[in-house]
């Protein structure tokens, strides 16, 4: 009897997981918790949409288009189980959900492919409405055909920030302005490295020239100050601190904030897996082998979900963990192929490294803001609160913190703000950012529905 694989995902990992799957002769069972395949980058528009590819995906629209007729391709060879939510993990088996409809579902091997969100640092009114992620802009414009608003800012630095600015901008939609935290100086130093993928430079050399030529301002280097607004209203502008000490003031009526991305890992983390803090990410992030093994028997981890390096290197990353798993359960798998794809991972992993200059992290805004700022915009947590169970209660690690203040608990299960917050509890305890540990993942890991009673028996796939 073939060996039952479950793919978690159909974004670039978990398809080219598949497709290498299928190549093999095995016939994967596909999770994709969106109804359509594409993951984030490569999401499909609704049916009935005709925007062409080149306006919704911009310089992505060769390899978007090269990924959908892939799985369009694999659909007739592999077990399709879109609009579901992996909640759970358990030795052997996931837990999903689908509707009304519960779940269990057996595998021999399970790939993950989780994907990425975006890493937010929050700012004095960012809780107003109008204000989005990077990423939530980007599915208003892929999935719904619309704006988030009439007058968008982009504001915090990375690929991604010139990428949704740049597909907002060929839509036709108006954007006020972009807001980079980065300099110039630190993406002239980061230079070498992003040389690594000469192809990818250029994809970002495209996105300026599309937004030099809708005339859309880009200020860099710029401090955060505040959104302005009311809760009546939602957002009316954004106000910045200029290289040169200037304030800047950008009229709006919504804002997308985001700082590059971060792995989801949630999954990895139910299942077991063991995690390690990568000190020049400033993340933990799941230990896995090359190959995309992890600590876990039969659990293997790729693309994005188990390190940030591109939808580019997701795609190679998930055919190599599924030819880890041919070789695992005893079948042929092609030793030259999977050789290379390791060196092309390490070129993408240097680049990779070289985003990480060119547009880094801004740890340092964490200290700076004021008490009153919303930190987890789930449960109403201010920096100020935090700051408080450090100082009055000696919390002065992730869990501890969570179990005083309740940062974390909410319906994102501190997916937005748990960097941030262990930020702020870092700064003030004055700790290093790996003593404040990381939140621990529980199930389910989103929000079930009220339908689904605790003690109805799971139905179980064979």
């Amino acid at each position: 009897m073939a060996a039952t694989v479950i793919v978690i995902g159909a974004g670039p990992a978990g398809v080219r997981a598949a497709q290498a799957l299928v190549e093999a002769g095995l016939r994967p069972v596909v999770i994709d918790e969106s109804r359509r395949d594409g993951g984030q980058i490569y999401r499909r528009q609704p049916d009935g949409f005709s925007r062409t590819y080149e306006t919704l995906y911009g310089t992505e629209a060769p390899r978007a288009r090269a990924l959908h007729e892939s799985f369009d391709a694999l659909r007739p060879k592999i077990d399709y189980v879109p609009d579901t939510l992996v909640w759970n993990i358990e030795p052997n088996a996931v837990h999903t959900v689908s509707g009304a409809r519960h779940r269990r579902i057996a595998f021999d091997a399970l790939i993950i492919c989780s994907g990425a969100t975006d890493r937010l640092m929050p700012v004095p009114g960012w809780h107003h409405a109008g204000a989005y992620s990077l990423g939530g802009a980007q599915v208003a414009l892929k999935s719904q055909g619309c704006a988030i608003g009439s007058r968008v800012v982009m504001m915090g630095t990375g690929p991604l920030l010139y990428l949704v600015a740049a597909q907002y901008a060929k839509a036709g939609a108006t954007v006020a302005a972009v807001l980079d935290t980065s300099t110039l100086a630190q993406r002239l130093r980061a230079l070498p490295q992003l040389l690594a993928i000469p192809s990818t430079l250029k994809k970002g050399i495209a996105l300026m020239r599309v937004l030099k030529e809708a005339r859309v301002p880009i200020h860099r280097g710029i401090t955060p100050v505040e959104i302005q607004g009311t809760p009546e209203r939602g957002v009316q502008g954004v106000r910045v601190r200029q290289a040169d000490g200037a304030m800047l003031n950008v009229a709006c009526d919504a804002v997308a904030l985001g700082y590059h991305l971060r792995s989801e890992t949630q999954l990895a983390d139910l299942a077991g897996c063991e995690f390690r803090f990568d000190q020049a990410l400033q993340q933990w992030l799941p230990i896995a082998d090359q190959d995309g093994r992890s600590n876990v028997k039969d659990v293997y981890l790729a693309g994005d979900g188990a390190r940030v390096r591109g939808a580019d290197a997701a795609e190679r990353a998930g055919r190599l963990a599924a030819l880890a798993v041919l070789k695992d359960i005893g079948m042929t798998r092609n030793e030259a192929e999977a050789d290379k794809l390791r060196t092309q991972l390490n070129h993408f992993t240097r680049f990779a490294s070289g985003l990480r200059t060119a547009f880094p992290w801004p740890a340092r805004f964490a200290a700076a803001l004021p008490d009153e700022t919303i930190v987890c915009r789930c449960e109403a947590i201010t920096a100020g609160d935090l700051r408080r169970v450090v100082n009055d209660m000696g919390a002065k690690e992730a869990n501890r913190a969570k179990a005083f203040s309740r940062v974390g608990m909410g319906r994102c299960q501190g997916r937005f703000c748990a960097h941030a917050g262990a930020e702020v509890i870092a700064a003030e305890a004055r700790v290093p950012l790996e003593a404040v540990g990381r939140l621990r993942g529980q199930a389910p890991v989103k929000p079930l529905p009220m339908a689904l009673a605790p003690h109805q028996d799971l139905e179980t796939s064979e």
